[in-house]
């Protein structure tokens, strides 16, 4: 493990991100949580599918980001999918909103995660793919899966 992921515990991942979508430029936010939000992220009780990023108003939310109400929780459990506020430096705020202003360009969730007991989140700067691209992507991962193989046949005799 490098030391940089010492301290990282992943609560979940957006796998599809990355194949539906150009990554330009990653940023972390912290997410502003409530309540028994934080013991049901710990628990990996969180879906990322079909959640994006807007800003209003000079701040950044999450919507449509799933966290399921804790199960020891009270009557108090939060809304699993309500929007939530994150926390960026203003100046990272505006660099983002005049990119998402440009033809073709969105905010994406690609991941939540613990970083020294905080709860985090990684967010791209993304374009969207055409299927000639995903294509193109599979044909590239197939191909290069081969080559692995082919080594490690190799390797073996």
């Amino acid at each position: 493990m490098g030391k940089k992921n010492i301290g990282i515990k992943i609560a979940c991942e957006n796998r599809k991100a990355r194949h539906d979508y150009f990554i330009h430029d990653t940023y972390e936010a912290g997410i502003e949580l409530q309540g028994t939000e934080v013991k049901s992220l710990r628990a990996g009780r969180a879906n990322l599918k079909d959640s994006y990023c807007t800003i209003k108003n000079g701040e950044i939310f999450i919507e449509h980001m799933h966290i399921s109400p804790y199960e020891q929780g009270n009557i108090f459990n939060h809304d699993p999918l309500r929007p939530r506020r994150l926390l960026m430096h203003k100046a990272e705020i505006i660099k983002l909103f005049s990119q998402t202003r440009e033809k073709g360009f969105t905010v994406i969730p690609l991941k939540v995660y613990f970083k020294h007991g905080r709860a985090k989140l990684e967010i791209a700067l993304a374009s969207g793919k055409h299927n000639y691209d995903k294509r193109q992507d599979l044909k590239a991962k197939a191909a290069k899966r081969e080559v692995q193989q082919a080594l490690k046949e190799k390797q073996r005799y």
